[in-house]
């Protein structure tokens, strides 16, 4: 099978013949039908994170099921799937208070480039690649635990599978599970790529009163106000907070930072209300620091919080997100931008490091 390898940082990706493994117990053989390009992939690429070398990336797509391993119920040959990159045992600690997407089950997986046994499904001669974060969906196909998918109706086309599989899930989940966004509140969403722009057809959704986005890159504020912002603010041109208490009066009520930078995680909390909540959604580098004023959260009562896979339940959660789909209240068609054959990847993450697109997929049937 073919694959996208990163043979290491700051490097492009390289398409490589590869031998796979059958799937063990407990583990399923997918083939890839497409795979989201997310920017979380590209900060290992640009070695702003680490993982092991050589490694086959991608973590955001979806499949058909060809082949399970012994004891695997959930799923059979000719399943239609999408990945889950925190994949949650459902028994342990944080599973039992409902906070799924902090289980343990992967976390040495994540680390050792691994199955949980510690050994790869991939091969080159006799050389081991490595996994990532449990998916490696840059691949004509991948080996993943079971608990790793997420059964899907057969008629939803692969491409918006795909990108339900993380910036969706992410974005709508920071917005409504994890916020809590009500009818009326104001809303400030920092950065317009898959991720925000799924918190804008979130707050939206929510009944949000006020949708503001805040971008650098001009097409993609036209795209937040196609997908409902009711203001967009040009973060090159103008001050963010000043220009938020401008068209508020006293700032947002919940501001979302889908970017991982440190002024703009900065900007999101100076950009709220009295008792309002900055929801971080942005993947940072491991040693990036942002500056927040305690005197802010104390004497006006702000909230900072984290999200992590939009804080879901994602085999709950995914259903729902089709069921909104369907129905026209996530128009997820026009959050595609692009798509690519795998032997373009490279072009489609230059397109994505430009700002060019909201999001490119990978098509790889």
């Amino acid at each position: 099978m073919r694959a996208a390898v990163l043979e290491e940082s700051q490097s492009d990706l390289r398409i490589a013949d590869l031998d796979i493994d059958a799937p063990k117990e407990g583990e399923v053989l997918v083939r890839v039908m497409a795979a989201g390009v997310c920017h979380s992939d590209y900060h290992y690429i640009a070695g702003d994170l680490q993982t092991p070398l050589p490694v086959v990336l991608g973590h955001e797509g979806a499949g058909v099921v060809e082949a399970i391993g012994p004891g695997v119920d959930s799923v059979a040959p000719g399943d239609h799937v999408i990945f889950l990159w925190r994949p949650s045992c459902g028994r342990c600690e944080y599973c039992a208070r409902g906070l799924p997407v902090l289980c343990d089950l992967g976390k040495s997986m994540r680390a050792t480039g691994g199955m949980p046994d510690g050994s790869t499904r991939f091969h080159r001669g006799s050389e081991d690649v490595h996994h990532f974060l449990g998916v490696s969906c840059f691949a004509e196909k991948c080996v993943v635990i079971e608990e790793a998918l997420v059964r899907i109706p057969d008629d939803v086309p692969f491409d918006i599978a795909a990108v339900l599989g993380c910036s969706v899930i992410t974005g709508v989940g920071a917005v409504l599970d994890a916020a809590g966004v009500r009818p009326g509140d104001a809303v400030l969403v920092i950065g317009a790529g898959g991720i925000g722009l799924s918190c804008v057809m979130a707050a939206r959704l929510a009944g949000a009163s006020r949708v503001i986005a805040a971008d650098r890159v001009s097409n993609k504020l036209d795209l937040a106000r196609d997908f409902g912002a009711t203001d967009v603010v040009d973060t090159t041109r103008v001050s963010l907070p000043r220009e938020v208490r401008r068209l508020t009066g006293s700032g947002v009520d919940h501001s979302f930072e889908c970017i991982g930078n440190p002024q703009t995680v900065s900007e999101a909390v100076s950009s709220l209300r009295r008792a309002g909540t900055a929801t971080i959604v942005g993947l940072a580098r491991p040693d990036a620091t942002a500056t927040i004023n305690p005197s802010e959260l104390v004497l006006l009562e702000k909230k900072v919080q984290g999200s992590l896979y939009g804080s879901a339940q994602p085999h709950a959660d995914i259903p729902r997100l089709i069921t909104l789909y369907r129905t026209g209240q996530l128009p997820l068609d026009r959050l595609i931008s692009r798509r690519y054959p795998l032997d373009g990847i490279n072009d489609a993450f230059a397109a994505m490091v430009s700002g060019d697109v909201a999001r490119s997929v990978l098509v790889l049937e």
